[in-house]
């Protein structure tokens, strides 16, 4: 069976899913996404994706491209037709079809929107997270509006394929200030030599990521110490562990950066406790 999508209100297969080339996703990347984790066949946190939806059209000035529970109504359908138990669903909305002008189109003109969904193996991450992943640092070079869930990914797309040549799995924001920021497309964390747990606060120049926050609340729930606060690719070197948290991988071991080891060079108890913990957090709702 292919692959079905969900484009501008129809239901589609995926050889016969387009979008006018005049789309402003296409032409300007004037537009922002989400991605949900499916597990066990349900919606992980879709309450929290939802909301940060809404927040990254307010501060584009882009309406939604239909009412908020019918928009939940159209993901749990992709990925049931597309027969997901475990993976991904992606939604797109872009302010719509126009004219080719930088200056946004008239108020009338209707938001576009795209959802699709895939199978993943969750065996995978996990065979992933028993050995731990690399990562190295890039310096940052994307916009100040990261906090914006956006489509615009080129610098985001430039950094993960360096990690892949390098054979990492990942690669670190670092600032003007040497103070690293987030990962392509996950959160950095560090846990220092005494314990306590770091990331950066989603307030200065990172997302506020989902599955972050959901870490947070684990954390907590495990009387951890927590900063958030910046910290250095050396002070992440020097550290006890260092983990990324996304929707795609949860909660995953980093064992080195930039080819040094981070602390015995596997995966770290604190690390593999939030991972094991994290889903008795996590929002479900069931397909």
């Amino acid at each position: 069976m292919g692959r079905i999508a969900y484009v501008n209100g129809r239901y589609v297969h995926g050889r016969d899913a387009t979008v006018n080339v005049e789309d402003r996703g296409y032409q300007f990347a004037d537009g922002v996404y989400e991605v949900c984790e499916i597990r066990d066949g349900a919606l992980i946190d879709m309450t929290r994706h939802l909301d940060r939806l809404d927040r990254s059209l307010r501060e584009l000035e882009i309406r939604w491209p239909m009412d908020r529970d019918a928009l939940q109504i159209v993901l749990g359908e992709v990925a049931r037709r597309n027969r997901v138990h475990d993976g991904l669903v992606y939604v797109q909305v872009t302010r719509g079809v126009a004219r080719r002008d930088h200056v946004f189109p008239s108020a009338d003109t209707q938001p576009a929107v795209v959802v699709t969904a895939k199978s993943t193996d969750p065996q995978v991450f996990a065979n992933k997270a028993k050995e731990g992943v690399a990562v190295i640092t890039v310096p940052e070079n994307r916009w100040d509006r990261v906090d914006i869930k956006s489509i615009g990914l080129l610098p985001n797309v430039l950094a993960r394929q360096k990690a892949k040549e390098a054979g990492a799995a990942e690669a670190w924001f670092v600032d003007r200030d040497g103070m690293v920021t987030e990962g392509g497309a996950t959160n950095a964390w560090i846990v220092t030599p005494d314990g306590k747990l770091v990331t950066r606060p989603a307030e200065t120049g990172i997302l506020r990521g989902i599955t972050r926050t959901v870490a947070l609340e684990v954390a907590e729930a495990h009387d951890l110490q927590i900063e958030e606060r910046a910290f250095t690719p050396d002070e992440a070197k020097s550290a006890r562990e260092a983990f990324m948290t996304s929707a795609t991988s949860m909660v995953m071991p980093i064992v080195r950066i930039d080819g040094v080891s981070i602390g015995n060079g596997h995966p770290g108890i604190t690390t593999m406790a939030l991972r094991d913990s994290f889903y008795d957090k996590a929002e479900k709702t069931l397909l």
